[in-house]
């Protein structure tokens, strides 16, 4: 059976998260509803990442076994065809070999997380952005940031309800940006790892966060690592600014 891998772009304020779940619509039921339409018999698609409720994503990357072969160009174009009026688009695709899995050939996932600072209302980020009243100290927060960076046991950072067997994984980058906007100022957290814990990152950023509006200071963060205690963390940030950017592989399955 020819298999294809989906680089997919979504909006999740509609979504569940990524996976398919009994009562609640998932982005994975939508575009498998969609693959059905051109293959009824259609199996499951296997994503790299499970996004949770809210989060968006602008290259999340899914594999799914068809038993046709497809032009891939085709294919996509058929999908984004019956994903309308979903904000879901399949922005690029390929054929594979029978090895590559979506999620346990990748060897990293980068995630982006926005927040901006600005009094007035946002417009056309609404929704897409965790937004704050007053700036923040991008220095600072970088500095807090560095304590993270390499290999921990990221309970702290973790998950009441993280299934994962282990709380140790490696980070491997944790930057932060800021730009200046007209009358705002936009922070661009850029997140590497081969893997993430449930809520990782958006317990890296509330908890950054506080560094930056001088509630802690940047040493408080390892303080807080070194406790291995959830109790420790600062607030989780919301959903809506963290964007799964782009999942790595050996081989590239898109060129």
């Amino acid at each position: 059976m020819p298999r294809y891998a989906l680089k997919i772009e979504y909006h999740g304020a509609p979504f569940v998260g990524w996976q398919r779940q009994k009562q609640h619509l998932g982005v994975q039921q939508v575009i498998e509803e969609a693959l059905q339409k051109l293959e009824p018999d259609c199996g499951p698609i296997y994503g790299a990442g499970r996004t949770d409720a809210g989060v968006h994503a602008s290259g999340q990357v899914a594999h799914v076994d068809l038993t046709k072969k497809w032009d891939a160009f085709r294919l996509s174009e058929a999908l984004n065809y019956h994903l309308k009026p979903n904000p879901i688009a399949i922005t690029n695709c390929a054929a594979v070999d029978d090895e590559f899995h979506a999620r346990f050939s990748a060897i990293e996932r980068r995630y982006l997380f926005r927040i901006v600072a600005r009094r007035a209302p946002t417009v056309f980020d609404a929704g897409l952005v965790w937004q704050v009243n007053n700036p923040l100290d991008a220095d600072a927060m970088q500095k807090g940031a560095n304590h993270l960076i390499g290999q921990h046991d990221f309970t702290t950072f973790r998950s009441v309800m993280c299934q994962a067997q282990s709380p140790v994984k490696t980070l491997d980058q944790l930057d932060i940006q800021e730009i200046q906007l007209d009358g705002a100022i936009e922070y661009r957290f850029h997140v590497r790892a081969r893997s993430f814990l449930h809520n990782q990152v958006r317990s890296f950023v509330g908890t950054l966060e506080r560094v930056g509006a001088g509630s802690w200071h940047p040493d408080d963060v390892k303080s807080a690592l070194n406790a291995a205690d959830r109790a420790a963390c600062g607030p989780v940030s919301p959903p809506q600014g963290l964007y799964l950017a782009e999942v790595g592989y050996p081989t590239p399955p898109f060129g």
